[in-house]
C-alpha cells in the first residue's frame, strides 16, 4: 500500500465518523503547500449526491506553526469560528483532526467556491460587475474585524500583542541575521522607526488581508482567508497591507488590490469603525508591508538554502525581495533612475553564447515542458523558466551594474573596497546613525534596487517610470 493510499484510508475512515451522510472518498487533491501547512479538496459520494470539502493540515513532520511565524492551526481555526460569528465572510470549520485520526494537525472546513487568484479578479471579465466594489467591501469587512472586542474574547490567550515599533524591530533583526547586505532595507527600517505613527490603537489583525486571500465570487467576498499572521496590534496595518503595490497584480494606480480606489475604502472603514484613517499612518503601514515583505521573501529563501523547504518556487521568491524594496524606494525616495539596455543574447565569440543556451532551456519549459505536463508541473516548469531568466539577466547585466554600483559608492562612503564591503558598510553605517539625508545617499538607493530588480523581475509595475 503507497502513503497516498495509506492516507486516503485514514482519511475515509475519518470522514465516516465526522461527516454526516458520508458514503465514499472520490479523490482528495492537494492545491497549495507552504513551509509548514497544506490545502486540500475533498470530493466525496454523500447520501445527497457529490459534495466537497476543505482539509488544512500540517506537512507530516513539521512544526506547528507557519513558516513566516504564525500562529497554531488550532488557533487559526478558532479565529475562522470567530469571524462566522461576527459576519465576516468565512469557512465553517466541521472538525479539528484528532491523534487518532492519523492524519496529522489540522483541520476540515466546508468547501465554498470562488477565485483566489489576485490577477484573475483583477482582470477576469465575470469580476467587472463585483470589483467597482470590492474596495468598499474591503472596508466594511476589515471595520468589523477591527471592532471585535478581543479582550472579551480572551484572543490575547493565544495571539500575541505586538506594538509597532516592536514589529518594525523584529522585521529589521531577522533581517540583518540573515547576514546579507542590502542598504535599502536598512534605509527603509531607520524610516520606519523614526516616523512611527502617533496613535496608539489595539485591535484584532489579521495581518495578512489582501487580494490573493480573499476568496471572490461575481456577488462578492466570499471568504477571508489564512489567519495564519494573526495578532493583537495596530489596525491600519491591515488597511496598509491591502494597498501594498505587491498585491496589485500590476493595477499600480489602483492602491487597493489593484481593484479600487482609496477613499472608497477609508469612508467604507469610517462609516464601521468611526476611525478616519490619515495619509500618514496608511503611507507608513504601506511602507512597512512592502519592508516586511522584502525581508520575509529573503527568509523563505533561507529555508530552500538551509534544506528546512526544498521547494523550486522558493529560491525564486527570494528575488521578489528587489520588488518591495522598489516599492520602498517609491514611496519614501521617489525620482528618476537610468537602466542599461540588455545586451544580446549573442554577443561574444562563442557559438552559442551561455545566454543562448539558457534560452533555449527557457523557451523548452514555458513553450514544451508546461503545455503537456500535468497543472502543478507545468506551474513548476514556468517557475523553473523564470529561474533561468534570472540567471540569464544577471549573466548579462550583473557585471554592468556591480560596477556601477561601485563607482557611487565609493564617493558616498569615501573608501576603496571590493563592492561587497562597499555594501556592508553602508548598511552598518545606516544601522547605526548615518543620516537619512545624506548627500548621494538617496540616488545610489534608487538606481541600486531599481538595476537589482531589472534583474529579478523586470516588468514589475515600480520598475516604469511615470
Amino acid at each position: 500500500m503507497t502513503s497516498q493510499d495509506t492516507f486516503n484510508e485514514a482519511l475515509s475512515n475519518m470522514l465516516s465518523k465526522q461527516v454526516p451522510g458520508f458514503e465514499s472518498l472520490i479523490d482528495c487533491l492537494q492545491l497549495t503547500a507552504g513551509a509548514s501547512q497544506e490545502t486540500y479538496r475533498i470530493r466525496y459520494n454523500s447520501s445527497s449526491g457529490e459534495a466537497k470539502l476543505a482539509l488544512r493540515r500540517a506537512q507530516p513532520g513539521s512544526e506547528n506553526e507557519s513558516s513566516v511565524g504564525g500562529i497554531s492551526l488550532a488557533s487559526e481555526a478558532e479565529l475562522f469560528r470567530l469571524a462566522k460569528r461576527h459576519n465576516i465572510p468565512s469557512p465553517t470549520v466541521i472538525y479539528e483532526l484528532r491523534a487518532e485520526d492519523e492524519l496529522g494537525i489540522g483541520f476540515i472546513m466546508d468547501w465554498l467556491e470562488g477565485e483566489t487568484l489576485g490577477h484573475r479578479i483583477n482582470r477576469r471579465p465575470e469580476f467587472s460587475e463585483i470589483r467597482p466594489n470590492l474596495a468598499c467591501l474591503c472596508g466594511e469587512i476589515l471595520g468589523r474585524i477591527h471592532s471585535i472586542d478581543w479582550r472579551a474574547e480572551k484572543l490575547d490567550s493565544f495571539l500575541e500583542t505586538s506594538d509597532t515599533q516592536a514589529l518594525v524591530e523584529k522585521t529589521w533583526n531577522q533581517y540583518q541575521e540573515l547576514n546579507i547586505p542590502l542598504p535599502m532595507i536598512d534605509y527603509t527600517a531607520r524610516w520606519l522607526l523614526e516616523n512611527l505613527p502617533k496613535n496608539s490603537r489595539a485591535s484584532l489583525v489579521h495581518s495578512d488581508f489582501r487580494n490573493g486571500n480573499l476568496m471572490i465570487s461575481e456577488k462578492g467576498v466570499e471568504a477571508v482567508l489564512d489567519w495564519e499572521l494573526a495578532h493583537i496590534g495596530d489596525p491600519i496595518q491591515d488597511l496598509g497591507w491591502l494597498c501594498v503595490n505587491s498585491w496589485r497584480f500590476g493595477n499600480r494606480d489602483l492602491l487597493v488590490g489593484g481593484f479600487g480606489h482609496l477613499n472608497e475604502l477609508l469612508k467604507a472603514y469610517k462609516d464601521t469603525t468611526g476611525i478616519n484613517v490619515t495619509e500618514e499612518e496608511l503611507t507608513f503601514w504601506q511602507v512597512y508591508g512592502s519592508f516586511w515583505w522584502s525581508v520575509t521573501t529573503l527568509g523563505m529563501a533561507l529555508t530552500w538554502r538551509t534544506g528546512e523547504a526544498p521547494s523550486l518556487e522558493r529560491p525564486v521568491i527570494g528575488r521578489r525581495s528587489s520588488e518591495a524594496q522598489m516599492d520602498c524606494v517609491n514611496l519614501l525616495i521617489p525620482g528618476a533612475f537610468s537602466l542599461p539596455e540588455t545586451p544580446a543574447l549573442d554577443k561574444g565569440t562563442q557559438l552559442p553564447m551561455p545566454a543562448e543556451l539558457l534560452e533555449g532551456v527557457i523557451a523548452f519549459l514555458k513553450e514544451d515542458a508546461a503545455a503537456n505536463l500535468p497543472s502543478h508541473s507545468s506551474f513548476l516548469a514556468k517557475v523553473a523558466a523564470n529561474s533561468l531568466g534570472i540567471a540569464q539577466r544577471e549573466l548579462l547585466l550583473g557585471p554592468q551594474l556591480a560596477e556601477a554600483e561601485k563607482s557611487r559608492l565609493q564617493p558616498l562612503l569615501n573608501e576603496d573596497k571590493d563592492l561587497d564591503s562597499l555594501r556592508q558598510t553602508l548598511s552598518d553605517k545606516l544601522r547605526a546613525d548615518m543620516p537619512l539625508s545624506t548627500p548621494l545617499l538617496a540616488e545610489h538607493l534608487r538606481q541600486t534596487v531599481a538595476g537589482q530588480l531589472l534583474i529579478d523581475q523586470p516588468n514589475y509595475s515600480a520598475l516604469k517610470q511615470k
